[in-house]
């Protein structure tokens, strides 16, 4: 069973969202996806300052497997990525939610917050298979 931590958010594309506050959150790929893909060799991360919409592509991630898009969870701009992980790509599948994670994007529509999954609704979601 994935580890899902109670204080994110989620989305059916197994993203995780953090809130730092009303303008910020944190972007990375869940437990199961990590598992899904297995040994995760390469990731690439958009630019600072690109303008990322909900629902639409803002990274990829490679294993050994195949290549996935990740998709923003919330629309902003990217203010902030994680440099570590274009380095050592294997701390996504060492630590998912902690220095694993992909991006910071300043909201700019908060509302978009509500479209979120609650950690019971992505439990059901993982858990369904898909």
């Amino acid at each position: 069973m994935a580890n899902i931590p109670n204080e994110l958010f989620y989305t059916k594309t197994h993203e995780w969202v953090k809130k730092i506050n009303q303008k910020e959150v944190i972007v990375g790929i869940t437990d199961h996806a990590q598992q899904q893909l297995k040994d995760i060799v390469f990731v690439e991360l958009p630019t600072i300052g690109k303008a990322v919409k909900a629902g639409a592509a803002c990274a990829v991630v490679e294993s050994v497997k195949a290549a996935y898009d990740i998709y923003a969870p919330i629309s902003g701009k990217v203010i902030k990525t994680n440099q570590q992980i274009q380095e050592k790509p294997e701390l996504v599948n060492k630590d998912p939610y902690g220095e694993g994670w992909f991006l910071h994007i300043e909201i700019s529509n908060p509302n978009e917050l509500n479209n979120l999954l609650s950690p019971a609704q992505y439990r059901a979601v993982s858990e369904s298979g898909h």
